[in-house]
């Protein structure tokens, strides 16, 4: 049984967000690569400036210190894992766009996930962004578990 349209609308919507995501992390993966050869503290110093922060305080010194403290192995690794994600991310966009069922499942289970991570990290310290992290990630499992109940039992939602 076909999805209805508005609910259709809703796991496009989540699929472009997901594609985002993939596109995002895609981005930092490349990024941690190009470290290997520029030096991770260089980058990290050269990010600092672009973002217009003195590299020598607070935040970006922390930054920088974490990046001089990383080898090359731990960047393949970390580069690796973002390329992991970032086709694990893309793969559910393409099930999504093409509103298939197993990516609307997949998307309620990885969605879910983090809800209890995001509780204990509200219960750790309270702030608008945390709040809005859990309520869109909350939003978007609603939309998951909906399109899912709308479609029936058919492959495809």
């Amino acid at each position: 049984m076909p999805i209805t349209v508005r609910s259709s609308h809703g796991v496009r919507v989540v699929a472009a967000l997901e594609a985002s995501k993939a596109a995002i992390v895609l981005i930092a993966g490349f990024g941690l690569l190009s470290a290997l050869h520029q030096g991770a503290a260089q980058v990290a110093e050269d990010l600092a400036r672009q973002m217009h922060l003195n590299p020598a305080k607070g935040y970006p010194q922390i930054f920088i210190d974490l990046a001089r403290d990383t080898s090359n192995a731990q960047l393949r690794l970390l580069a690796a894992g973002a390329f992991g994600y970032a086709a694990m991310r893309g793969i559910e966009a393409f099930g999504l766009w093409r509103r298939r069922r197993w990516a609307v499942w997949f998307s309620v289970a990885s969605g879910a996930v983090y809800v209890p991570i995001e509780l204990y990290e509200i219960a750790q310290g309270f702030s608008a962004i945390k709040l809005v992290t859990l309520l869109v990630n909350l939003g978007i499992v609603a939309c998951m578990a909906y399109a899912l109940r709308v479609s029936g039992a058919g492959p495809d939602v």
